[in-house]
């Protein structure tokens, strides 16, 4: 079959490329990530999955950094659970929309992958925008390959981040290793 994988990053990519190579589809990878921030941040990962597509021999196709399409749907003022889904959407979205221009059978993604997004959800995306388009979407439970894959990433030297990429994923991570959410006073204590 021939498949687009939608991939987030290279360390996430590792897995589901063995499978579909393993299983000897024809398959491009799909590099589309706009929620991705900094812009130094989403370089360093564009870097990390070309590197991965020229080692594993597959194409990557790398459509414009739109990050200004991704706070048109995402205003930060959406609860995680409901910040998460519509991102997925934009994303998975447009990857099927490519996929049916370019000839492609079906699609995938591999935040099918990650034990830290919601895997049912992604899953559901994918059903609908499948349902909507007659692209066969590839199932694939890609996360009992996560650790294996992480660990091939880091020991080959490839950039493993620790957060899905977006502002608002950063900001949470920080706030809890930081301090917790809230506000903090600076400054010098005044004595008598």
């Amino acid at each position: 079959m021939n498949i687009l994988l939608h991939i987030c990053c290279a360390p996430c990519a590792f897995y589901p490329v063995e499978v579909l190579s393993r299983e000897a589809h024809k398959f491009a990878g799909f590099f589309y990530n706009p929620n991705i921030h900094l812009y130094s941040e989403y370089l360093k990962r564009k870097g990390e999955v070309e590197k991965h597509s020229r080692k594993e021999s597959y194409n990557v196709i790398i459509p414009d950094y739109e990050v200004e399409k991704y706070f048109q749907h995402i205003t930060g003022d959406e609860v995680l659970k409901d910040r998460c889904p519509v991102c997925w959407w934009l994303r998975m979205e447009k990857t099927v929309r490519f996929a049916v221009e370019n000839g492609f059978e079906a699609f995938t993604t591999t935040l099918l992958g990650s034990p830290y997004q919601d895997h049912e959800v992604i899953k559901t995306v994918c059903e609908d925008l499948a349902s909507k388009t007659g692209l066969k979407f590839y199932y694939q439970d890609f996360r009992k390959g996560f650790k294996e894959g992480r660990d091939k990433a880091m020991a080959a030297g490839y950039y493993v981040q620790n957060y899905c990429g977006c502002v608002f994923s950063e900001k949470e991570k920080l706030e809890k290793r930081v301090q917790g959410p809230g506000p903090r006073v600076l400054g010098k204590e005044k004595n008598g």
